[in-house]
Order: structure tokens, then C-alpha cells, then sequence
């Protein structure tokens, strides 16, 4: 069971944008003690390694990015 494991640079350049965003929703969530921005950061930083499909990881990142804004509007 061998499993190409290879970044194209495509998705070595979404890991790190998502990453980045990430890690500054985190920052934010951690200064102003909000659990939400702090789990969605931690989670785009995380993601990307678990997701080798572009297209996925594109999508669910997307969607990690997108849920503070959601849940703030509630």
C-alpha cells in the first residue's frame, strides 16, 4: 500500500494562504478569548496536511474560513 505523498506547488501554496489565515484567526480567538475564531483557526492550520485533494481541502477550508462570520451573524 504505497501512497504518493508529494505537494505539488499548488497545494503547498493553499496550505500555507490557509495555514496563515489560520493562524491569524487563532491569534484573535486566543486575545479576545473567543472559542469559535480560535477553533477555526487551529483547524485551518491543521487541515491542509490531512486533505491531499486540492479541490477538497479548497472547500473545506473555505468553509472553516466562512464560519465565524456565519455563527457571528446569529
Amino acid at each position: 500500500m504505497s501512497r504518493d505523498l508529494r505537494m505539488d506547488s499548488n497545494q503547498l501554496l493553499l496550505a500555507f494562504t490557509f495555514g496563515t489565515v489560520g493562524m491569524a484567526m487563532f491569534m484573535y480567538g486566543k486575545k479576545a478569548s473567543r472559542l469559535v475564531p480560535l477553533g477555526a483557526g487551529l483547524a485551518l492550520m491543521l487541515v491542509p496536511y490531512f486533505i491531499p485533494n486540492l479541490i477538497a481541502m479548497t472547500v473545506v477550508c473555505c468553509l472553516l474560513t466562512a464560519v465565524p462570520w456565519v455563527l457571528r451573524g446569529l
